[in-house]
């Protein structure tokens, strides 16, 4: 399936905002133990296609360790000379508005987002959905559900970029989009909205077929 024809048959998989899909890249694995985000990436998905881009180094006031320079690229003299982390932070919240969020292995960014907003005494209020655990339920064969297996899997649109955050944030929302797609085609959804693909990732996979079927069927009758 072309990109193109994901994009036309996903044109009224989102809510009349978008949906924003970020990417944070960070100087460790947890704010709770003092680590910082560095790079925020996200696109904005409006009618089945990228409408918006955001993305922004920002410097949190304190050194990254070696193994995140070689992980990312992002050095130190890169993150020195990027925008503080409050003022990058002020304008991502205001990127993203009210739109429903969504990330690849969203617990992480989640973390990282509410930390780094609650520093700016800003929250967030919309719901965040995980594409890794849409994934585990719409792609039960795929050898894993890493980002980079499934772009592979899926034969998705990449740059060979990984671990910067717009590069990934695009990547992920081009693996949304595909995954919309394949629900309209399995079950005939009109549509794939933002709720259901959000539903489904809560749902025991044994109950996935089952659960995909009574929402195609009340769709239907809408």
């Amino acid at each position: 399936m072309s990109l193109e024809n994901i994009q036309q048959q996903v044109a009224g998989c989102d809510t009349r905002e978008g949906v924003v899909v970020l990417d944070f890249e960070t100087s460790g694995m947890s704010p709770v133990q003092g680590d910082r985000a560095i790079e925020i990436g996200a696109v904005r998905i409006v009618g089945g296609q990228i409408a918006d881009r955001f993305q922004s180094l920002m410097n949190p006031g304190c050194r990254i360790s070696s193994f995140i320079e070689s992980f990312t690229g992002i050095s130190n003299a890169m993150v020195q000379a990027a925008p503080p982390a409050t003022q990058v932070m002020a304008a991502f919240h205001d990127f993203i508005g009210d739109a429903p969020l969504v990330a690849h292995n969203a617990s992480f960014d989640r973390r990282f987002l509410d930390a780094e907003l609650q520093r700016i005494d800003r929250c967030r209020r919309q719901e965040f959905a995980c594409s890794l655990l849409v994934a585990r339920r719409v792609y039960p064969d795929s050898p894993n559900h890493k980002l980079a297996t499934l772009v592979s899997y899926k034969g998705l649109p990449t740059d060979g970029c990984f671990h910067r955050a717009l590069a990934d944030a695009e990547m992920t929302a081009h693996l949304w989009l595909r995954m919309a797609a394949d629900l309209q085609d399995a079950y005939g959804f009109s549509q794939v909205p933002f709720a259901l693909m959000s539903a489904l990732a809560r749902q025991k996979k044994n109950r996935v077929a089952a659960f995909l079927r009574e929402r195609a069927l009340e769709m239907r009758g809408m």
